[in-house]
């Protein structure tokens, strides 16, 4: 008996019956590859459609959403599937069910207020009567989004990233139309894309860039849009919406939340969106997703390897002709369909030797040896260092303890120490799980890195002694005794088969690092004055 699929607050809470298309092939063709030293066995990504959908939790509402045949006498089951589209589904969205799913979801996430200053613990001292509200404003079509609230993130290769960070009523809406909408796009998304979908990140997309590597696919075109979530065309995006969805209210709610506005820092008035789908909403990644569709089949009816993490592409090829051939498509479609740009320093075409980067990992091939190395890049291990010297400060007012005191008996009492080391265990579990797949030449990959973390917990737990005489009183095996782990250690395990993956935010398995912040949000922030 099959097991079935665990219950997420972000599923689906619909019952949709997808019409039996006699399994229709997903216009993205099947890429062949291969174990490296395996015998060069061919192994098949399937680029088939999922089939029929299938719900977690059936709520009942007043209408069954209906997919209407819009075809013209051409009763093939491919252009039978081409012109179905969904109708009567905003119901589904305002539904009390949905909207109290949206609201535990937003409510797990967390994060600021937007510009009405409300707060997520606010808005649950009285949560069913506002929901409540809020359903009523959507039925009677009287909902208005406000503008987002601009804020801006340091990037670390430089620069900040613009966030727009919407209210908590707002976020429940996107919520709400999340979870409608989602299961019906998904069926139709390319395998070929990978990022903030269900069963689908970062983890698969390094799964089918290892197996290109090592099949023998010598060129890459590392590509990535330009201000991609600024320049995403409104009417373009909501055409691209109109090929699954023709309920108007849905598409008429959606086009009022690209167009709400933002609210810069300190404005008083809120500047007008015409183009662009803010960072920092739950529906902002489905939406990237829904409008880079057409580009992921393109290319891959093309005949390309196409590997896509949001707005991050690789291109798999032969040669360097064809990879060269791959870019001019890519960029002509962007360009002259979409609108959109390659960003001129980020995209290039390189060779696996030389070496390329993807989602915080470096993959060249070692001069030396001449076989494959896949590590951790230089910027992820430089935010490795970053966080951990974040998690391990040295108080303003600390000063340097006696050495006779640098006992074990004494610091297993510290409670400041307990919790230090509890913080910093946790970063370790889930950045090693990230990075465990490394092809390392080494049997402690990551040894410089674990040096780095016992010095920054030597130096917050001893003051300014010099490093020799913390090394003395605080060595290795008396940091571990204090529950400090290691990486190495960890990577040990999980070699052993003895490393289950850390739990995190009820995704047994999820992951630590996404590369771009889409749906995160920070700290609880102040209270702005903006309309």
């Amino acid at each position: 008996m099959s097991k079935e699929p665990k219950t997420r607050v972000s599923q689906l809470s619909f019952t949709f019956g997808f019409p039996d298309l006699g399994s229709p092939k997903d216009e993205a063709q099947a890429t062949h590859l291969s174990h490296y030293g395996q015998d060069r066995t061919d192994l098949t990504i399937n680029e088939t459609a999922n089939g029929q959908a299938t719900s977690i939790v059936s709520v009942s509402t007043g209408s069954k959403p209906e997919r209407k045949d819009n075809s013209l006498g051409d009763n093939s089951p491919k252009n039978n599937h081409s012109q179905r589209k969904w109708h009567s589904l905003i119901d589904k969205v305002y539904a009390p069910a949905n909207l109290s799913q949206a609201w535990k979801q937003v409510a797990s996430n967390k994060g600021a207020g937007g510009v009405d200053g409300m707060t997520v613990a606010a808005f649950s001292t009285n949560s069913e009567e506002r929901l409540q509200r809020l359903s009523e404003d959507l039925r009677n079509k009287t909902y208005r989004p406000q503008p987002v609230r601009r804020v801006f993130i340091a990037k670390s290769g430089g620069g900040e990233r613009p966030l727009g960070i919407p209210t908590v009523r707002d976020r429940i809406v996107q919520q709400a139309l999340l979870q409608v909408l989602e299961p019906i796009f998904e069926r139709t998304f390319s395998h070929r894309s990978h990022g903030f979908r269900p069963s689908r990140g970062t983890t698969t997309a390094l799964d089918v860039v290892d197996r290109a590597v090592l099949y023998g696919y010598e060129w890459v075109v590392d590509a990535d849009i330009q201000s991609f979530f600024d320049e995403v065309d409104h009417d373009k995006l909501i055409n691209a919406l109109n090929e699954e969805i023709a309920d108007g209210s849905v598409l008429g709610l959606i086009r009022r939340i690209l167009t709400a506005g933002i609210c810069q820092p300190g404005a008083t008035q809120a500047d007008p969106s015409e183009r662009g789908t803010p960072q920092g909403g739950p529906l902002s990644p489905l939406l990237a997703n829904i409008y880079l569709h057409a580009f992921d089949l393109a290319i891959t009816n093309a005949g390309y390897g196409l590997v896509r993490y949001a707005d991050d592409f690789v291109i798999f090829a032969k040669s360097q002709s064809e990879a060269a051939e791959a870019l001019a498509l890519s960029q002509s479609i962007l360009e002259e369909q979409w609108g959109l740009r390659l960003h001129p320093e980020k995209t290039r075409i390189i060779s696996v030797t030389d070496g390329f980067e993807f989602l915080g990992f470096h993959y060249f091939r070692d001069p030396i040896a001449g076989v494959l190395r896949k590590l951790v890049r230089r910027k992820s291990a430089s935010r490795f260092r970053d966080r951990i010297r974040a998690l391990t400060p040295r108080l303003k007012t600390q000063r340097s303890l006696k050495l006779r005191h640098l006992t074990y008996k004494r610091l297993s009492k510290n409670p400041r120490l307990h919790s230090l080391i509890q913080g910093v265990n946790r970063y370790l579990r889930g950045w090693h799980w990230y990075f465990k797949g490394v092809w390392s030449p080494y049997d402690t990959p990551f040894r410089e890195l674990d040096g780095f973390v016992r010095r920054r917990l030597r130096s917050s737990i001893g003051g300014r002694h010099g490093r020799g005489v913390l090394n003395v009183r605080l060595p290795n095996k008396l940091l571990s005794s204090l529950g400090l782990i290691s990486l190495d250690s960890l990577q040990q395990h999980y070699r052993s088969g003895h490393l289950a993956a850390p739990v995190r935010k009820d995704r047994p398995g999820g992951e630590p690092y996404a590369g771009k912040p889409h749906v995160r949000f920070g700290r609880e922030g102040t209270r702005v004055t903006c309309p």
